[in-house]
């Protein structure tokens, strides 16, 4: 009996694995990202290379917090567990059954039997144990699988993180910029306001028109629009942000947040870098694991083609009395061995292999386009770090130049020179002009955290 067994078992650890074995898909890469090469290496909290504490605490507290995140953990704990009950189909199951049990037979049956056998009781302990070999690799095969969407859903958190902590950057920066255009909206209406007034006065007086005045509450009337119109946009700012930092509804509800001072660093991607780099971003770390957990389960599909091959066994006890359970003699045991071979399953099998092959090449094309739109984020990235800045010098100068506009308008209106309708336009320009350069200063901002999420976050 044992040399069977023994003989089994070898069978069984020295058994094929069928399908596919994983081949990541051919995909053409650049060389490299090269630019001008850094000065030095890239943080690993890369948001701190805007030197400024109180953004610093605001990601440590999101990164504490967001519930978001939260999530992606409970999630890679339910993968785990997936592959706990998934690989623990490869081992044996063994229990202890116990049964007792009274039947009284027929008095009136072909073969009569005497009184004292017409009742019976039979008392059961046993251990069995039961073991489907994984001769053609089924079991290791969804093993595989099951680590590979444990694998995909770490980097999903990793990719959810790295999202979460470029989302709170740019609301950080989009909440200060609307705090300075707050500023410059409150500055104009002020302005605005004492001018309005000296033109009452000189209605009043005699020396402007009707027109004239009505020209100037107009733009009064604006800017008090204005105002309370960048107000609501930051109040929607801060509660986005907020809820981001994982905060509680109470204090969603009051949305005080801190402010700080930035510096804007000077960020250049190293030269040579190379483009393998990418593929360690966590949302194409995900996409490949995903697209191995689908080629490995081809081969679970392809295992129904071939036979299962089960152990069964027991070993235990039976008698009619309780005490005389645990004699020698009653003494019971079972070994056995199954063999099913599928014949004619109306093509379920092969419906199976097929799904799972689509599912496969499903899976490897968003792969690829997943990496496609990494090198586009990326191509876009390093060039918005040169365009953004040029514009933001542009918009920077054009203020100086408007302002200085203004000043020379208005000395050329208090000499009768320049129209009133003249040196209100320019005002509407220098407003509008910048309103758009605190827009630069934010998409500058923005485009350096763009950098470091396009390159993984690191």
């Amino acid at each position: 009996m044992t040399k069977p067994l023994v003989l089994v078992l070898a069978l069984a650890l020295a058994g094929c694995t069928v399908g596919p074995d994983y081949e990541r898909p051919a995909a053409e890469l650049p060389a490299d990202l090269g630019m001008t090469t850094a000065a030095a290496a890239v943080p690993q909290k890369w948001w701190s290379v805007f030197n400024d504490p109180v953004l610093d605490a605001l990601v440590d507290e999101a990164l504490a917090a967001n519930r978001d995140l939260k999530a992606a953990a409970e999630r890679i704990e339910q993968s785990r567990s997936q592959l706990t009950i998934t690989r623990a189909a490869q081992f044996p199951d063994a229990g202890i059954e116990a049964g007792s049990s009274r039947d009284k037979a027929s008095a009136m049956g072909a073969f009569p039997l005497p009184s004292d056998a017409i009742y019976s009781k039979t008392q059961r302990l046993v251990i069995s144990a039961n073991w489907e070999l994984d001769f053609w690799g089924k079991y290791r095969r969804a093993s595989e699988s099951a680590r590979a969407e444990l694998a995909a859903s770490e980097a999903g958190r990793d990719a959810i993180r790295n999202t979460l902590v470029g989302d709170v950057v740019r609301g950080y920066f989009a909440m200060r910029a609307l705090d300075e255009s707050a500023a410059i909206a409150e500055r104009t209406l002020v302005g605005r306001s004492k001018s309005l007034e000296l033109q009452q006065l000189r209605y009043d007086s005699g020396v402007v028109s009707e027109l004239e005045l009505e020209q100037v509450r107009s733009d009064v009337q604006g800017a008090r629009a204005l105002v309370p119109a960048i107000y609501q946009r930051r109040l929607r700012q801060e509660g986005s942000l907020a809820v981001l930092l994982g905060r509680a509804p109470k204090d969603v509800f009051n949305a005080k947040l801190e402010r700080g001072i930035s510096t804007e660093p000077a960020v250049e991607v190293p030269a040579a870098l190379p483009s393998e780099l990418l593929l360690r971003r966590p949302d194409l770390r995900q996409a490949e694991e995903h697209l191995k957990a689908a080629n490995a389960r081809i081969g679970v599909a392809r295992a129904a083609y071939f036979p299962s091959i089960s152990l069964t066994g027991f070993y235990g006890g039976e008698s009619q009395q309780l005490s005389d359970l645990f004699k020698a003699t009653a003494r019971t045991w079972s070994v056995g061995a199954n063999l099913l071979q599928p014949l004619f399953a109306g093509g379920q099998i092969r419906g199976g292999v097929d799904l799972e092959n689509a599912r496969t090449r499903e899976a490897a094309l968003q792969y690829v386009q997943s990496i496609a739109i990494a090198f586009r984020e990326t191509r876009e990235a390093i060039a918005a770090q040169s365009n953004t800045r040029e514009i933001l010098e542009a918009q920077r100068a054009r203020e100086r130049s408007l302002s200085r506009a203004l000043e020379l308008a208005r000395l050329r209106y208090d000499n009768g020179v320049y129209s009133l309708f003249e040196l209100l336009e320019t005002e509407r320009q220098l407003l509008v002009v910048r309103l758009e350069a605190v827009d630069a200063d934010r998409d500058r901002r923005s485009a350096i955290v763009d950098l470091y999420q396009a390159l993984g976050g690191s």
